[in-house]
């Protein structure tokens, strides 16, 4: 009897359906993952409106002007830009022309950008860690409180964390390989992000030129050469549009916005440069200078535990201690690793990226609102995928288990810290995630079988995203407009600065429909009542308010009038919504107010009609003070508004002489009182048009609104 032996399959054949079965599920559970972000984000967007009304009229002016398209200005007719330079605001541009002026169209490609992120984080995690490391990234990325809030908002935070993390996924492509093309294209992004947001990309340089230097593959000289020609990339990226603002004529551009001096260089260097490190801000919103370390100011308290401060705790604070175990405890495990490592150099990447942004962040004594610190949260993702996965692959070791046990134990208490704030949200969470917390990080300590081992890695899960996830959905569900948005429910006095409040407004209690708090009587400053009935002015038909977009809501609030003129005070117990000036008392942005510095104003019907006739014969139909002032009524009848002194009303734009020679050649319509920021009193440009506009011509009240035709003189 012959025996015929069979040769069998080689191993590399028994293992490739096992690939392709793991190749699948990790592609079906990326696109679940970015299924459940895009829908999530989009759930109830339309109920923020024009959401910030600063932007959104830029995107306006943008969206019937490619003057005002390249340059970011407030209004069509390029009177002053906007305080930053205009790449966030073309994608919302493109979408408004082709789709129309809504609140859809402003807020979808945010919606988009948010979803491409994380998309972005999970090939830059995956690619040294593996798939399971870059799910994780990027769930905690999609539920991470101030990221649910900025990726349905119309501020430039949302294209500036994208460019962000693309230029950490081509830094990751180039440590693989060491070609200079991503290094460049890595350059290229960077310049394109200061085109977002000025200076503050450059928080993630530092950490991208010292994973290159430290792990690039050439040798020493090349990486030098390679990182030169990185720096020039991000030189072109940003400097052709700054080389053509320059050199533009003065006279047939718009005003930079934000500056002193008409120069985008200043802009850069003072406004949203140097001065918000220092405090010294000329034009600012209100007097900046050094602040002690955990010293009290406009912006909050500077210092090291300014992230776990109630105003940016809940926005970003959840898995910060986890990171930062994560990275000591990365770099340890990877210590005998090549020089080349790329798991080590990703996390270089991501702990210097979290590092010097936080420290800059927790220091800054100029102006800083807590939606900044969605610039971590990508950081703050990457490093908690990457660090879960190889600590729990170490977890053999008796220290890699007592870190894991030290990582879930901060993550615990730092959650029980936070959900305490706000004790009445959902005030079971805390209690669960307490005693979750403590069993699992008694249970990461001690070896375990592995049924046991995955029971405990979902208590560990639970543990991480209950807060986050519970915060976000709270986001998601409420509306968010004005100039400083803020994540998750009330924390009490959480807020800071103008504005600085949450959601609930600034005694943080309970609204109801009337948007009056029933236990205190106080009305949110900004958002009158409005029935909900689909009738015109309700919240859900579709004409929700004047000036507003379907399903718009209030203003965020804006307190009573201390300090800097137009700008409120936590502690101000003046009835909010209100202020009185030299052209009487006005309502703030509210049931027909001409709005202030923070809030929008909300033309009523009569004033909007008002507004639109003749609309032909003038270059502005209105000029009011402030940029908000301007940009509910320029958004309500979709026409050219001045906004006289931009932002913060106190930019010398324009001169009191060149508003004289607008109204001589008949340019202007009307002049709108009432409208406040800090430029608005005082001797500013703002204040000397204001009071010649009032000896000059006559008062007319349209809807509580103080309207002077400069057509006809007294």
């Amino acid at each position: 009897m012959t025996t015929t032996l069979i040769n069998p399959p080689p191993t590399s054949a028994v293992a490739e359906p096992s690939r392709k079965r793991d190749t699948r599920w990790q592609y079906l559970a990326l696109v679940l993952l970015l299924i459940g972000t895009a829908v999530a984000y989009l759930c109830n967007l339309s109920a923020s409106g024009w959401a910030n009304s600063f932007y959104s009229a830029a995107v306006q002016a943008g969206s019937v002007s490619w003057q005002a398209f390249f340059f970011g200005s407030s209004d069509a007719a390029n009177s002053i830009t906007v305080d930053k330079p205009p790449a966030s605001l073309w994608l919302m541009e493109l979408s408004v022309r082709a789709f129309g002026l809504n609140s859809w169209s402003i807020l979808v490609p945010q919606v988009l950008l948010g979803v491409a992120s994380v998309a972005v984080l999970w090939a830059t995690v995956r690619r040294p860690f593996g798939p399971a490391a870059g799910l994780l990234a990027g769930l905690v990325l999609a539920v991470t409180p101030v990221a649910a809030l900025m990726f349905r908002f119309n501020n430039p935070d949302a294209l500036l964390v994208f460019l962000m993390i693309a230029a950490a996924w081509a830094m990751t492509r180039a440590v693989a390989d060491g070609r200079t093309r991503w290094l460049v294209l890595t350059g290229l992004l960077i310049g394109f992000g200061f085109l977002t947001k000025q200076l503050q990309v450059l928080l993630v340089v530092p950490a991208l030129a010292l994973t290159y230097s430290s792990a690039g593959p050439p040798k020493l000289g090349k990486r030098i050469s390679q990182l030169l020609a990185a720096g020039a990339a991000m030189i072109a990226g940003a400097g052709w549009w700054l080389l053509i603002v320059e050199l533009w004529p003065a006279s047939s551009r718009p005003w930079i916005g934000g500056s002193q001096h008409n120069s985008i260089l200043e802009l850069t260097l003072g406004y949203n440069g140097l001065g918000r490190l220092n405090g010294d801000e000329t034009g600012s919103v209100g007097p900046g200078g050094e602040l002690p370390a955990g010293g009290n100011g406009m912006w909050g308290s500077t210092g090291i535990t300014r992230m776990f401060e109630p105003a940016q705790g809940g926005q970003i604070a959840w898995l910060i201690p986890a990171a930062l175990v994560a990275l000591v405890a990365g770099i340890l495990l990877r210590g005998k690793a090549a020089r080349t490592d790329t798991q080590r150099a990703a996390l270089i990447l991501w702990g210097g990226w979290l590092l010097v942004t936080g420290l800059v962040f927790s220091f800054m004594a100029g102006i800083f609102h807590q939606y900044y610190t969605v610039a971590l949260a990508p950081a703050v993702a990457a490093l908690v995928g990457a660090g879960a996965v190889l600590l729990w692959r170490g977890r053999n070791r008796l220290w890699v288990r007592l870190t894991l046990a030290l990582a879930v134990g901060l993550t615990t208490a730092t959650a029980w810290m936070l959900l305490s704030r706000s004790a009445s949200f959902v005030p079971w969470l805390r209690w669960a995630v307490l005693v979750v917390g403590v069993m699992a990080t008694v249970a990461v300590a001690f070896p375990m079988p592995r049924k046991l081992s995955i029971v405990t890695a979902l208590a560990v899960a639970l543990v991480g995203l209950a807060g986050p996830v519970a915060y976000s959905v709270h986001t998601i569900g409420t509306a968010h407009t004005g100039s400083i948005p803020s994540a998750g429910p009330n924390v009490g006095r959480g807020g800071h600065g103008p504005g600085g409040f949450g959601p609930n407004g600034p005694d943080g209690g309970p609204r109801g429909a009337d948007g009056r708090n029933p236990q205190s009587n106080s009305r949110i400053p900004g958002d009158g009542a409005r029935p909900t009935d689909g009738s015109p002015g309700s919240a859900s038909g579709t004409n929700a308010a004047p000036g507003v977009p379907p399903g718009g809501t209030g203003a965020a609030p804006s307190g009573g009038q201390t300090g800097a003129p137009g700008v409120p005070s936590p502690n101000n117990n003046t009835t909010p919504g209100t202020q009185t000036g030299a052209s009487g008392t006005q309502t703030s942005g509210a049931d027909g107010g001409p709005g202030n510095m923070l809030m929008a104003s909300k033309p009523s019907d009569q004033v909007s009609a008002k507004l639109q006739q003749n609309s032909g014969d003038y270059t502005w139909v209105a000029a009011a003070v402030g940029s908000n002032s301007a940009a509910g009524f320029q958004l309500a009848t979709e026409l050219p508004v001045m906004p006289i002194g931009g932002f913060n009303g106190s930019d010398p734009s324009p001169t009191l002489e060149q508003f004289k020679q607008y109204v001589a050649e008949g340019k202007i319509h009307y002049f709108i009182g009432g409208g406040r920021g800090p430029g608005s009193s005082g001797t500013s440009t703002s204040a000397e048009i204001t009071q010649w506009v009032q000896e000059n011509f006559t008062a007319t009240e349209v809807d509580g609104v103080t309207m002077y035709n400069l057509t006809v003189a007294h």
